[in-house]
């Protein structure tokens, strides 16, 4: 018998947060999100050592899933992330970086971790509360009759991913064609509850970005050389779909440990393959037109079902099953047996496509809310990332139509808040000191980090060294040109602030955003003039940005409430 190693104690490590180590690497995670963050981010290539894809990227989410950190404080930073962007798919980076800011300005101020917990949690319900009132200065309703916010919503998120290497002219094309695919997903006929169909992305790489388009129903890839065995169809009804999830291969499923007995003379190929060819005449006698198989069809039943003027498509994959049902309206068949008639679907019309290099069979539905995005870009990183860029538009669109609400984007929603808690906590202090039994004096520093925090999120938009400022009517986020001469008439160097809305022109009155400066209260309610006549606003998704802020918060207290941290290391 070999020799045992002996077991090794538990490391154990008290006050996590005290460690250099530790505080360095949160600033090195810190230092990855930040330079990522926003529309003119700092790209990121990933790749491992030992071989393998390489991902260039500065979404939240591609940089999450390729960063391997070891220390558990990371980890519950990094999967707390991780967690938020699976469920909305957006503001990753803001949550994470908020949640770095936090615990960074814990840490400089020193207070006790239960007395920073209680008031960043006071603080995080004046935010939420704020966020979801009437009042709010900083939340658009979105109206639809029109389709002017959600085309700003989608434009803000393809425009703030850099990698996907997009002109103007592209971003605009792109986020038109996100809308108009979402759309296609509402139901014309709601009755209690919506149910949103689904926009299925075709990949086309090596093309032009313009090139993309939407299709209502489905697009099947198929070759030119089952292009050419395509008869043209014309009808004067609908088509009728079989759609089977079990093999048509003839193959023998995997019996395990069991046994198959066969009888003496009996060659099992044949036997399948006579099944198969029963199926066939089945189908050839129920008059189907196209026969679509989520795995193989054996090449003698392609051939049979060819005879007899039926299209048959095999290989399409578990991912399109779902879809097709829809589209068919029929559930797939799970067995070689005898089929009842009500398991067959229809479509409205069959028609090829040909798109750059490809071509598919277009399956048009009769009223099924399925679409199919054929997304085009450049080369494979650029159109990964655009694939990615997309999937969150979309998304993005489906949390905007349960929670019809924008937030302002640009870093104006961050400066904006900050302004209203400062002025909230400076004039309405009394209730939190007498909840928590904390000093004037604690509340004021942590409202200072908790303000700066989300400051510094807005500050992390500047990647080349600009001015970054505040205004003091509505607390708006305003960058100007690096190198600004010391003496300077702002209106001139300024132009919009960083959502869009407000002009220089205005009279306001500016302060540098890390400057000391006296509270103010922004200015609530939102004109309706000033948001119907901004065509080029920049907006983020209400749910996304709401949950992003308490999950920054929750995990930044989970963290700063650590004493120790035992690891197993057997």
């Amino acid at each position: 018998m070999s020799r045992l190693e002996a077991k090794k104690p538990s490391f154990c490590k008290s006050e996590p947060l005290t460690s250099e180590r530790v505080r360095a690497t949160l600033c090195v995670l810190k230092g990855i999100l930040t330079s990522s963050y926003g529309p003119s981010g700092r790209l990121k290539q990933l790749h491992n050592g030992l071989g393998g894809c390489v991902c260039t990227t500065s979404q939240s989410s591609a940089l999450l899933a390729n960063l391997s950190v070891t220390h558990p404080i990371l980890k519950i930073l990094t999967t707390s992330m991780q967690n938020h962007v699976s469920c909305f798919s957006d503001c990753g980076l803001f949550t994470a970086i908020l949640c770095c800011n936090l615990i960074e300005n814990v840490q400089r101020i020193g207070l006790m971790p239960t007395t920073v917990i209680k008031l960043n949690k006071h603080l995080l319900s004046l935010c939420t509360s704020y966020l979801q009132s009437e009042f709010c200065g900083c939340r658009i309703l979105v109206d639809f009759s029109s389709t002017q916010t959600l085309l700003c919503l989608v434009r803000s998120i393809v425009t703030s991913k850099p990698a996907c290497m997009l002109t103007r002219q592209e971003i605009d094309h792109i986020s038109a064609l996100i809308l108009r695919a979402f759309l296609l997903t509402i139901p014309e006929n709601t009755k209690d509850c919506l149910i949103l169909g689904k926009s299925i992305i075709v990949p086309l790489k090596g093309q032009r970005v313009t090139d993309s388009t939407v299709l209502p129903g489905i697009l099947l890839e198929i070759s030119e050389v089952q292009l050419m065995k395509i008869l043209p169809i014309k009808k004067s009804d609908t088509f009728k779909v079989a759609l089977f999830c079990a093999s048509l291969s003839g193959d023998l499923s995997d019996t395990g440990e069991g046994t198959v007995v066969v009888s003496s003379g009996v060659s099992l190929e044949n036997a399948v393959l006579d099944q198969l060819l029963n199926l066939g005449r089945q189908l050839v006698s129920d008059h189907i037109d196209l026969v679509i198989c989520q795995k193989v069809v054996h090449p003698s039943l392609k051939q049979f079902l060819s005879m007899h003027r039926m299209i048959a498509i095999d290989r399409v994959g578990a991912a399109l099953m779902e879809p097709l049902s829809k589209v068919t309206g029929t559930q797939p068949i799970g067995s070689l047996g005898s089929i009842s008639p009500s398991s067959y679907g229809s479509v409205k019309d069959l028609c090829t496509e040909k798109f750059g290099f490809k071509h598919f069979l277009h399956l048009i539905p009769n009223e099924a809310t399925i679409c199919s995005l054929l997304l085009c870009n450049r080369n494979d990183t650029a159109w990964d990332e655009l694939k990615l860029t997309c999937q969150t538009a979309l998304h993005v669109l489906q949390l905007t139509i349960k929670e019809p609400s924008v937030l302002l984007g640009g870093g104006c929603t961050e400066t904006h808040l900050a302004a209203y808690i400062r002025h909230k906590i400076c004039n309405e202090p009394e209730s939190i000191l007498q909840d928590d039994g904390c000093t004037q004096t604690e509340l004021q520093l942590l409202t200072e980090a908790f303000c700066s925090a989300l400051e510094s999120v807005a500050g992390s938009l500047e990647h080349d060294g600009g001015e970054i400022l505040t205004d003091m009517k509505y607390g708006h986020f305003w960058s100007a040109q690096p190198e600004s001469p010391s003496v300077v008439d702002w209106p001139d160097l300024l132009s919009r602030c960083g959502c869009g809305l407000y002009t220089s022109q205005e009279e306001l009155r500016w302060s540098f955003l890390k400057s000391t400066r006296h509270p103010f209260a922004p200015q609530t309610c939102l004109p309706h003039e000033a948001v119907g006549s901004a065509n080029n606003l920049t907006l983020d998704c209400f749910t996304a940005k709401l949950s992003g802020l308490q999950v920054a918060v929750e995990t930044a207290n989970l963290i700063l409430d650590l004493s120790y941290i035992i690891e197993d290391k057997n």
